[in-house]
């Protein structure tokens, strides 16, 4: 019997879509007492809260503590002070590499997948035919793996391989891709830099198409029957509506290249002669190799304060107003 009233409700529903919005209004009823509910808002909160506290909170709390101690993971912590730091910004010319070239990496990957990024989204946006097809091209690199990639590039940029050995057959004598480190910013990192806009500025292409996708077609189609052009349409309608998603899209690429490293390691394992080093290979190198521990983490605390001193100007000076679409 209660089967068959089920779907007698059911078929009611079906004809008589009027009743619809009574069962909206009862699902906003249930909501709202279910988030007066104190006990179901712990239960569903605790999950992230735990997970966040033992895999992010706690290990930086310790990282920030084992800063200010040589420690070496066998023995004991042993507290030294500002000690880490002094060695870090006064006496360790590999950080003062590191850090050059992570500043000058999060620059050119902020600047160089705003600008592609937006414009691979708008040709995108504009054409019909094989838009799926070329979506998935861009996109592809982001998935596949940054160690396989790092091992084909290598490959592609050795001095007698790839295209070394296509411009030899023109007579052609190739530049050192990888071990040329002659100038302020070597032609290595210039390389990776460059392989690294490659592989992931298909990310930053699709959060802007879908920032895009969402902005209303009545807007442009009273733009163009006001006489715009599209390049108009898009920087009167299209950029400012999706200024929150490259505010995002920024953040994500800074913090992402300055903790870059999987690309660096396996195409020059921050070499020749630590030319090529980042923040990441430099805390990967101390820790890993010469188990400094402390140190390391003194690495990781200046590396975590870079990522929050970005994120927060950023978010300072890129306005974002909030518009209805």
């Amino acid at each position: 019997m209660h089967s068959k009233n089920s779907a007698m409700v059911e078929i009611n529903l079906l004809r008589e879509p009027e009743t619809l919005p009574q069962l909206l209004s009862l699902g906003e009823v249930f909501m709202d007492k279910l988030l007066r509910n104190k006990k179901a808002i712990i239960l569903f909160v605790a999950p992230a809260f735990l997970l966040f506290t033992f895999v992010l909170f706690i290990p930086i709390c310790q990282s920030v503590y084992f800063s200010f101690c040589s420690y070496d993971a066998l023995t004991k912590p042993e507290f030294i002070g500002l000690e880490n730091y002094k060695q870090l910004l006064f006496q360790d010319k590999t950080m003062r590499i590191a850090l050059k070239n992570s500043l000058f990496f999060m620059i050119f990957s902020c600047v160089s997948q705003l600008i592609m990024g937006l414009l691979l989204a708008a040709f995108l946006m504009n054409i019909n035919k094989g838009r799926n097809f070329f979506k998935n091209v861009y996109y592809l690199p982001c998935v596949l793996s940054s160690a396989a990639l790092g091992l084909l590039w290598m490959f592609i940029f050795s001095p007698k391989l790839g295209i070394n050995q296509i411009l030899s057959t023109w007579g052609i004598e190739g530049p050192l891709w990888l071990m040329d480190v002659s100038g302020f910013i070597n032609l290595p990192m210039k390389v990776i830099a460059f392989v690294a806009l490659w592989q992931y500025v298909g990310q930053s292409m699709m959060l802007y198409m879908a920032q895009i996708s969402g902005i209303d077609k009545s807007l442009y189609e009273a733009a163009y029957m006001d006489g715009a052009t599209k390049k108009q349409a898009f920087f009167r309608i299209t950029l400012p509506l999706i200024r929150p998603m490259v505010a995002t899209a920024m953040s994500l690429n800074c913090i992402g290249s300055l903790k870059f490293f999987d690309l660096i390691f396996n195409m020059t394992e921050a070499g020749p002669n630590h030319q090529t080093e980042v923040l990441a290979t430099h805390l990967y190198t101390q820790g890993f190799k010469y188990f400094k521990y402390g140190y390391a983490s003194a690495i990781g605390v200046v590396l975590l304060a870079l990522c929050l001193i970005m994120t927060f100007v950023i978010n300072k000076f890129v306005k974002v107003d909030s518009y209805e679409m």
